[in-house]
């Protein structure tokens, strides 16, 4: 399969909005506009329970009284401006000593739009406010705008100086006029036909961003009326520069905006990646040695994000030979990674949380002790626990993912050469460790150990084993390093299983910056793995995950800044398919679309092919 191939593959498989990408992470809540909020279900409570920086009330003046309405004839006796906004208002700013959201370092900009003409309803809304200088006057926490049927310009200074008005983009105001001028407003329609999906048309952005610069430069905010209504429409305003976003969603445009922070990331320095040679790449040559590297939660989305925060370029893009491998658990639709690391570890399809039994809790060995026959070696990474699910079905059977102490005590009946990650205390409540001296390994218990351990070995550091994001730095290379020295002088060859264990951490939380450093992180683990292929001609690499982590889509990019911003549909795993990625002799064999279980019957049977022959096990490796 060639590059172009695959990069289409994955612009097919994400949901990308594409426009102009710049950092969005500015927009919070502060910066969204509820428009004709007195039509919500809960007018004013459900904006402020988002905490949105800008509301909008429409108001008519009826008898003596200001009422809220859309339209005249919607008018009703317990819908006045006072029941509605200014007493929840005052009550909150009260309540929460000046403050109208407490703790917050903005505050509230209450557009009110005048329905009925200026000189009949603004001395009555002047008079009103007034009572709560506090709340609504100079300084005050809550911002007046004026809107809707303004008084002319020339007569702005007649009022109060907190009372402040929405001006226009098209009009010519003096400088003491626009001293008035709280906001600049304008329909959207007046410059663009857009109905809010794909992209705006080139001629019609660009009278966009002229008109968004000139208000900018005037040292205004503005806002626009009448546009689409969704995430993409979102996306595209803020990448405009436009500073309150209209909605009449406010649920989920609160959502949306509340979780800027953790969406996006913008990598600040990105690596070169190894060239590869392509060693016997598409041949069906020897293999003496299997490098199996796990992405856990790594999904397509996963992958893109990471190629996009590196400027364009991964190791793993680098890579022609991929196929699909479909992750359902024996007992659901999406599995976890129990279930999906014992489908490759051991080739039989389980329940969710089993490891390394079928779905009748019978034991199967996984391909540590399976080949052992060929007197092959084995080591096991993970930038994670070394009991967690995925590395565990490796080399324990127990009916539930749970029992990490039970875990650590069945590495004594199936023991690796090298073992490294984390769970240090599971394996010293055990006494495992204990055995395992007395079988002549050595112990670590510090990644500073690392270079002075000679297999067999055990390093368990947690400390180690931290996100990136908390200071591990390049723990999953160079143990995949040291593995590869120590385990390479094997006559009949090794098998190496390395977890990028916490990309399917970030995937749980949500957090864009989580997922992609330790993307990026693994990435230049698979350059070093490729970097040893190339070196022998005689090891194949497989690349893949047990599943996929969060629902991951792609909202906007930037290949030339390395940023990125992306949407979860689930903090949970999902059920897609997830890319098999292989390098090397035989990787042409991992082409097309499969059961997770057929990578273990696929490396078994490559094996087989070249390790099975008697005159092949001439070093033999003792615990």
């Amino acid at each position: 399969m060639k590059r172009p191939l695959f990069l289409a593959m994955l612009f097919w498989s994400l949901v990308v909005f594409n426009g102009r990408a710049q950092s969005a992470s500015r927009y919070t809540p502060a910066q969204a506009h509820s428009h004709n909020d007195y039509e919500q279900t809960i007018p004013f409570w459900q904006a402020y329970d988002q905490k949105f920086g800008s509301i909008e009330a429409d108001i008519y003046r009826r008898d003596g009284q200001l009422y809220v309405a859309h339209d005249s004839a919607d008018i009703t006796p317990s819908r006045t401006l006072e029941a509605l906004y200014i007493r929840p208002i005052v009550e909150k700013v009260r309540s929460g000593n000046g403050q109208i959201y407490p703790g917050a370092t903005y505050g509230l900009q209450w557009l009110i739009d005048l329905k009925t003409p200026a000189r009949l309803s603004l001395p009555l809304l002047v008079q009103a406010l007034s009572a709560y200088p506090d709340v609504f006057g100079t300084g005050g926490p809550v911002r007046v705008v004026v809107s809707g049927n303004v008084p002319a310009p020339d007569q702005f200074k007649q009022y109060p100086d907190w009372i402040l008005f929405d001006g226009r983009p098209e009009v010519d105001y003096t400088h003491e006029q626009a001293g008035h001028i709280g906001l600049i407003s304008q329909s959207f329609t007046q410059y663009s036909r857009w109905n809010g999906k794909g992209l705006i048309v080139k001629k019609e952005r660009t009278r966009i961003q002229q008109l968004i610069q000139q208000v900018h430069r005037q040292g205004k905010k503005i806002r626009f009326w009448a546009t689409p209504d969704n995430i993409n429409t979102w996306k595209t305003l803020m990448n405009l520069g436009v500073d309150f976003i209209n909605t009449d969603q406010i649920a989920p445009l609160g959502h949306f905006l509340s979780l800027r922070q953790t969406a996006e990331y913008q990598n600040p320095t990105p690596y070169p990646i190894y060239q590869p040679r392509y060693r016997n790449n598409d041949s069906r040559s020897r293999v003496k040695n299997v490098i199996l590297l796990i992405g856990d939660g790594m999904g397509l989305a996963q992958i893109y994000a990471g190629l996009t925060a590196n400027r364009g370029e991964l190791n793993l893009a680098k890579l022609l030979n991929i196929g699909f491998s479909k992750t359902s658990a024996a007992d659901t639709y999406i599995t976890d990674s129990a279930a999906g690391g014992t489908a490759m570890a051991t080739g039989q399809k389980t329940n969710n949380r089993a490891i390394g039994v079928d779905s009748t809790g019978k034991q199967w060995p996984a391909i540590p002790a399976l080949i052992k026959k060929w007197d092959m070696v084995s080591g096991l990474v993970s930038a994670g626990p070394i009991t967690d699910a995925t590395p565990a079905v490796f080399y324990a059977h127990q009916p539930d993912r749970a029992f990490e102490r039970e875990i650590a005590g069945d590495f004594l009946r199936e023991p690796v050469q090298i073992l490294i990650g984390g769970s240090y205390r599971y394996f010293q409540e055990e006494k495992v460790l204990d055995t395992l001296r007395q079988r002549g390994y050595q112990i670590g218990t510090s990644f500073s150990q690392l270079e002075g351990l000679k297999q067999p070995f055990v390093l368990l550091d947690d400390q180690a084993v931290v996100p990136i994001k908390q200071g591990r730095q390049d723990f999953l290379v160079k143990s995949l390093q040291k593995t590869l020295t120590e385990l390479k002088e094997n006559k009949n060859g090794f098998f190496i299983m390395a977890e990028g264990a916490q990309i399917d951490y970030g995937g749980h939380a949500n957090e864009m910056g989580y997922v992609v450093q330790e993307m990026l992180d693994f990435d230049r683990t698979i350059g070093e793995a490729m970097r040893f292929a190339d070196s022998n001609g005689e090891t194949l690499i497989i690349i893949t995950a047990d599943h996929e982590t969060g629902g991951l889509s792609l909202l906007d990019g930037d290949l030339k800044r390395g940023y990125v911003d992306g949407h979860f549909s689930t903090n949970d795993h999902s059920g897609i398919m997830v890319p098999v990625f292989a390098y090397g002799p035989h990787s042409l064999d991992f082409r097309g679309v499969y059961e997770n279980t057929q990578i273990h019957h696929k490396i078994m049977s490559i094996l087989a092919r070249y390790h099975s022959q008697p005159q092949k096990l001439t070093n033999k490796v003792t615990h």
